[in-house]
């Protein structure tokens, strides 16, 4: 049995639609966060599902302490989920991860060295050369993604070469400081976010990691890509415009209609 961490950690898991992902998953996420943290919280913020993923995590709230729901009427996109769940936190670092753990839970010790290291905000990557693809994507997607990633290069941020591995984690008062001023609800989130981050001239470490494709992924390969491109030149407007300066941005606080 690994040796518990003192470090307090919150672990933001948006979802939508997940009940079949979660059923199986959080009860895995549970016991691994149990044995590796002292102290620890596991927030699922519940994008506006239409089936049972409420009920889900409702089951295991009654059973253990550790997990939360934040749940809301409308599905507003999952960089909405995470900066909600993201502003919800009380540890002082927060990870925010897939549903379907495409990258396990255990990688977070990665990051957390990460950060030990003196970084403000560790990145799971596919795209390193210590990382692991258990089942990769198809090769569209693949090349799909390459491309998406250079484009970012090219007009938001340098020196990352996977923005969208959905495995972060952050210190607790860098990560409000940044998601207090992210506009973007999809997800090109994360572009978003790291721009903000290197803007700030805070420090990002790429890590590998362990990642297995989920054939049943939501994202669609062009309505959502034609979507992210489309939040690349909003996320450029908005850094013209200034929105992105420390405590100037547009949002000073971040509403969930929600029920903790």
């Amino acid at each position: 049995m690994p040796t518990k961490s003192s470090q307090r950690l919150s672990i933001v898991v948006p979802a939508y639609n997940e009940e079949d992902r979660l059923k199986i998953t959080l009860p895995h996420l549970c016991r691994d966060a149990q044995r590796r943290f002292l102290d620890y919280e596991i927030i699922v913020v519940d994008d506006g599902s239409s089936d049972g993923t409420a009920r889900i995590v409702k089951e295991t709230v009654a059973v253990n302490e550790k997990v939360r729901l934040i749940s809301y009427k409308d599905n507003m996109g999952k960089g909405h989920a995470v900066r909600t769940g993201v502003l919800a936190a009380r540890k002082d670092y927060i990870l925010f991860c897939d549903a379907d753990l495409s990258t396990p839970f255990r990688e977070v010790k990665k990051l957390l060295k990460g950060m030990d290291e003196g970084y403000d905000i560790a990145i799971g990557s596919r795209a390193r050369q210590e990382s692991r693809i258990l089942k990769r994507q198809p090769i569209y997607r693949v090349l799909m993604g390459k491309t998406f990633n250079k484009i970012v290069k090219i007009f938001a941020i340098s020196g990352i070469n996977d923005t969208q591995c959905g495995f972060k984690c952050f210190k607790a008062s860098i990560a409000k400081d940044i998601f207090r001023d992210c506009q973007i609800n999809g997800f090109s989130f994360d572009v978003e976010m790291l721009y903000i981050a290197q803007k700030r001239g805070f420090s990002v470490k790429e890590i590998g990691v362990l990642w297995k494709n989920n054939a049943l992924s939501k994202v669609h390969p062009i309505y959502h890509s034609l979507q992210m491109l489309k939040d690349l030149l909003i996320i450029r407007s908005y850094a013209l415009l200034g929105y992105y300066g420390r405590g100037v941005g547009l949002r000073n606080s971040t509403e969930a209609s929600s029920s903790q």
